[in-house]
């Protein structure tokens, strides 16, 4: 009911919008809404006495230091031919960094000391992926990795000396875990098994013992362990077992048993749980509707958080500490028009220091806000989303990108986004889904997405833009898909089973093809092959189907320009079966402009590559959504 008010009080400013807003405004050149963020990842050392970062050089993420009072400052890293991927503090006078090279291969985790000296390489790899287990934490010179070099399906668990480089194997995956955790005291305590389709959380007091199964769920139920309790008997977890949505709740370690819920909400998941180490106890629940919201656990991070709130007041706040006492914390603001700013804030006196802008190149006034909406779809489901509309223009016969998101698993969210407010500075409406199969609205809405890639969630985002035709919003003559990943399929899907709707489409690193899709997975997804059979399809089983939906066997049914962008490198995507796709779109005579990385993977992590990307769509839409 809420959502419904404001959704009719959205449109009410519409109306009242689409008399008084200028006819046009300045384009902002492209290059400041794609900038690498000036500071970003602050952390603060063990100790509290400095702060790190990373901040952009020569097009490159590097890392630096400097001490909290910002008077001495140090750059770590010098890295030209890749980004730092993550950090975290190893001790009060050590770093640890892990990089990621084209498609995670040449994965390497370095060591160095904060003023720049004793940089080593403690694992290095060119065929594998490094995955910590030990949450960014270092225990008595010891870290905990998972590592597939043995068998790039699987990762073993490992125990390394980040001193001496000494790597341990601790347990050899025996071919079902697919998630290992620690405890408070960095002990391999607990493991997730699959089978496919069934997940079992595994379980031992201590390291050298066996691992006993404490309870077992078909994969559409959810416990994902968050922190052990003080005396490790008991761990809290987010759970939708025996429930639609999910909760956050306390598990015995060794029976399963739900001791408690600790909170729970009607409407939508429980996404997160900030847990204290100084405290040792839960502080916080954190959920979702159409913005992110906090149930508190804890009166001192409650009135921690209602005094920054007062200080910054009309934004959003996350925090984070590193120091123990936790006396001085780390603050990320952000909301739909400002990609945000980071401060320092030591709770005694109250005391609020900025330290960045994450992007000073952008004004908040004139960036577009992001409304939230939602409608029925043909079958009555009620499907909520996000509507961005531009500045300066008249609030109906507007030309609309229609950006459905990248993943099932994953949902748009409330906040600052680049691509939109680029593509919104641009004169278009964005319209952005969170169609049936998106995770964060419990369990049923989710897996209402089962086998539907190609079905309902694509009927859902055609429902929207009707709906948005409806209101007058969209010009119907002017409306264009765009999508990264599953949103590129889904974009490419709408161009060939709506052909009379979009004036064109875009595909960025978007599959083609179902069945590629499924034989082309990363070796160390394959545990989950079963679950995909579940969710995608079969390919044997589900054929015709797969046929049915993949837009590479319905270029035929493509009418309008096709923009695609891919990574030669992509693990996810299969460049060959993209090439193929272009190939056979060109001998039908459809224009397409075709983007091809040959040093990329999923995603353009160098920004010469993605400014090019985006200095291509925005002519490749300028051209076909431009008034006829």
């Amino acid at each position: 009911m809420q959502l419904l008010r404001k959704h009719l009080f959205f449109l009410l400013l519409l109306t009242l919008a689409s008399c008084s807003y200028k006819d046009s405004v300045e384009r902002i050149p492209l290059e400041k809404f794609f900038a690498a963020p000036l500071k970003t990842s602050f952390l603060i050392s063990p100790d509290g006495k400095f702060i790190s970062y990373l901040k952009p050089d020569n097009n490159r993420i590097h890392i630096y230091v400097e001490t909290w009072d910002g008077k001495n400052t140090i750059q770590l890293t010098c890295d030209t031919n890749r980004s730092i991927a993550n950090y975290f503090w190893a001790s009060n006078n050590e770093i640890l960094y892990l990089k990621t090279g084209p498609a995670n291969k040449d994965a390497s985790l370095v060591a160095i000391k904060i003023d720049g000296s004793n940089n080593r390489d403690l694992l290095s790899s060119n065929d594998s992926k490094i995955r910590l287990i030990t949450n960014s934490r270092v225990y008595d010179d010891h870290v905990l990795v998972a590592l597939n070099k043995r068998d790039s399906t699987v990762f073993d668990a490992y125990r390394l000396n980040i001193q001496t480089g000494e790597l341990a194997l601790l347990l050899k995956n025996p071919g079902n875990i697919t998630k290992w955790y620690s405890d408070p005291a960095g002990k391999l305590r607990m493991a997730i098994a699959s089978d496919g389709v069934n997940e079992t959380l595994l379980y031992r007091k201590q390291e050298g013992q066996n691992f006993n199964a404490v309870l077992t769920n078909n994969f559409k139920t959810t416990i994902l362990p968050l922190a052990f309790s003080p005396d490790n008997s008991c761990i809290y977890a987010l759970s939708n077992q025996n429930r639609d949505k999910m909760a956050l709740v306390e598990l015995d370690c060794k029976t399963g048993q739900e001791h408690r819920t600790i909170y729970s909400n009607a409407d939508v998941d429980v996404s997160d749980a900030f847990f204290s180490l100084n405290k040792k106890k839960l502080v916080y629940a954190g959920y979702e509707t159409w913005q992110k919201e906090r149930h508190y656990l804890d009166d001192s991070f409650k009135n921690i958080f209602n005094k920054l709130e007062s200080l910054l007041p009309n934004t959003e706040i996350r925090l984070s500490s590193s120091d123990s006492a936790e006396s001085k914390f780390i603050v990320r603001t952000y909301t739909d028009r400002d990609p945000g700013s980071y401060y320092q804030y030591t709770p005694i006196g109250n005391k609020l220091v900025k330290l960045s802008d994450v992007n000073p190149a952008l004004l908040v006034e004139d960036m577009a806000e992001m409304k939230p909406v939602s409608f029925k779809t043909r079958d009555s489901l009620t499907v909520n989303g996000y509507l961005t509309l531009p500045k300066g223009k008249n609030i109906e016969n507007l030309p609309v990108v229609v950006m459905p998101h990248s993943s099932s698993d994953f949902r748009n969210s409330w906040g600052y986004n680049s691509e939109v407010q680029f593509l919104a500075n641009r004169g278009y409406a964005v319209f952005q889904v969170n169609f049936r199969g998106t995770k964060g609205y419990g369990k049923k809405f989710w897996t209402a997405g089962f086998k539907e890639w190609g079905g309902k969630m694509q009927d859902d985002i055609t429902d929207g833009v009707r709906w948005l035709i409806s209101e007058k919003i969209a010009d119907p003559k002017r409306i264009a898909i765009y999508g990264f990943s599953f949103g590129g399929f889904s974009a490419l899907h709408g161009l060939f089973s709506n052909p009379d709707l979009y004036q064109c489409g875009a595909s960025y690193s978007g599959f083609t093809n179902l069945f590629a899709y499924l034989k082309d997975i990363p070796p160390y997804f394959r545990p989950y092959q079963q679950m995909f059979y579940e969710t995608v399809g079969n390919p044997e089983l589900d054929s015709e189907y797969f046929r049915a939906v993949s837009p590479v066997f319905h270029t035929n049914k493509i009418k309008v320009p096709v923009l695609i962008a891919q990574g030669a490198r992509d693990p996810r995507v299969n460049m060959n079966e993209t090439n193929q796709f272009v190939k056979e779109l060109k001998k039908k005579n459809v224009p397409v402009t075709y983007i091809l990385k040959e040093d990329e993977g999923h995603y353009f992590r160098n920004l010469e590559n993605r400014l090019e990307f985006y200095r291509e769509l925005e002519v490749f839409l300028d051209k076909n959504l431009s008034r006829k």
